[in-house]
This record gives structure tokens, sequence and C-alpha cells, in this order.
């Protein structure tokens, strides 16, 4: 992304795109917030990241607007384009479930969102948060937003903890891929001859912060989530193993395993349980003991 020293969006009311867009803008460079109509010189100043107006899409001069796109354009919102111009769009239209219905809510509107998303309208407003309105609105309430302030501060924190994720998660799969294994529980076949499988992270020197982080994510990238009924991974707080049903996977019910001597918790709900065996075997036994 060619290098900014502001960021301009417009004026009136906020929306989730704009607000979002310069939250990722900020984290990339901590810059003044301006909010107001863009003249023809802003649109030609590379040094003047306009986002959500001027009817202009330019990455090289950091313009990001999509009013211009025509209707039946793929819904796209200017926290796309800023997306795309740092090369994260895929990632986060694969890892930010969010994403795409932002996208629609602000190109089609929430009626035709809640058609798309196969909901009833008054599952839009049942879903609004407070944390968003209060935001967007002292957004909205200035024309300027300066470093130092709370609320300028905490847009950084958002675009940065997002521009984390987005880089982090894609590390983390290429990790995933690179150690985990899946095993074919031959015991639990179904009726119609489906076998069910499992992901099966071992463990690593070091271990990470969060073993478990990323292996739901990753079986769906990976095109697995129709054959995996459960998730293993090493337990960050033992040397055992965590053992978890997948989607909540009805094949398998871990309070079966309560009573198994090296299983020190397994939840009353049935889709979790910890033990202290590191045998792939034992854990495979396990599996098969919990298999309904």
């Amino acid at each position: 992304m060619t290098p900014f020293s502001t960021i301009l969006t417009h004026p009136g009311s906020a929306h989730k795109d704009e607000f979002l867009a310069c939250c990722v803008l900020l984290a990339t460079q901590p810059v003044t917030i301006f909010r107001r109509e863009p003249t023809d010189a802003d649109l030609t100043d590379a040094a003047v990241a306009v986002v959500d107006v001027g009817h202009a899409h330019d990455p090289a001069l950091n313009n990001f607007d999509h009013h211009q796109l025509p209707d039946d354009a793929a819904p796209t919102c200017s926290l796309s384009l800023v997306l795309q111009a740092l090369g994260l769009y895929e990632d986060a239209k694969a890892f930010c479930d969010w994403l795409e219905p932002a996208e629609w809510f602000d190109c089609r509107g929430p009626n035709a969102t809640a058609r798309w998303l196969g909901v009833k309208r008054d599952a839009i407003n049942q879903l609004y948060s407070p944390i968003d309105g209060t935001l967007l609105r002292r957004f909205a309430a200035a024309n300027e937003h300066r470093e130092g302030e709370p609320l300028w501060a905490m847009m950084q924190l958002i675009g940065a903890d997002l521009l984390d994720y987005l880089r982090s998660l894609r590390q983390r799969l290429t990790f995933i891929g690179k150690h985990a294994e899946v095993w074919t529980l031959d015991e639990l076949t179904d009726s119609d001859g489906k076998v069910p499988a499992v992901l099966f992270l071992p463990r690593t020197e070091p271990l990470p912060e969060e073993p478990s982080a990323g292996l739901d994510r990753y079986v769906m990238e990976q095109g697995l989530d129709d054959r995996v009924v459960a998730i293993v991974s090493p337990d960050r707080r033992s040397v055992g193993y965590g053992l978890s049903k997948h989607r909540d996977h009805p094949r398998l019910d871990f309070t079966k395993i309560s009573n198994e001597p090296d299983v020190h918790f397994a939840h009353l709900r049935g889709f979790v349980a910890k033990t202290t065996a590191t045998d792939p075997q034992r854990l495979r036994k396990l599996l098969k003991i919990a298999g309904v």
C-alpha cells in the first residue's frame, strides 16, 4: 500500500464498513482522520487515503470507494477494498465469517441481507450490539479524530487485532498442515458406510500458546467438515490432550469416558474431555468408547 499521511472519510452518519476500513488503515499508519467531502486535490494525492467517498477506487492513489460500482457487482464495501490493497482480502473472506454479511448489509441493506442469510428480517435487529452503536455514534460526532483521543486509540487497536488475526491465522494454518494427522475411526462406520474421521495435532516443541487455535478453521479449509467428528489437540495445562466434538457432532459423547482412569475431566454435556493419555492408540481407544 502506498504510504499516506491522512485518512479522509465522509461526514454525517457513520457505518461499520468505513469505520473498520479506517481502523485497519490506522493500524498501518497512525495518522489523523478527517470526516468531510473530498476535493479533487484529495483524490489525486496518494498521501490522503480517501475512504467510502469520492466515487473512485484506485489503490495506487489510496482511493477506496465502492459507491460507483454497478448495481449488479458483487457486494463490496470500503473495508473490502482496503483489505484487497493489503493482500488480505481472500484470507479475510475465508476466516472472518462476519465480512460477507457486512458487505451485503452495506451494499444491499437489511432486507436483502436477511433474505440472503435465510433469516427473518427481525433477526438483523436482534443481533444489534450497543458496542457497535456507541463506537459509530462517537465516530460520527466529530469531524476529526487524532492520536491521543480514546476513540482513535480504540480504532487503532481494532485494526491491529484484525490484521494480527489474519496474518497469524494463516501462519497457524500452515503450521497445522505440517503437523496434523487425519485419523479414521473404522469402528464407528455409519450404516451407509461413511467412516468418521478425527483431526489429531501432536505435541510439538515449543508448544503453541493456544494449541487448539485454528483447528476448526483448518478442517473447513481442507474440505473435511463432512468427515471430521472430533478434534484431538495438546492440552496446554497438562502433558495430555483435549478431546472435543467438531461442531457438536452427534457421533460422540465424552461423558462415556468420564470414569476412565486417565480422564480427569469430561464435561457434563459431553462435548469435551481432558486426558493425561499421550499414546495415540490410547487416544483412539477413548474415542471409540465415546462413540454413539
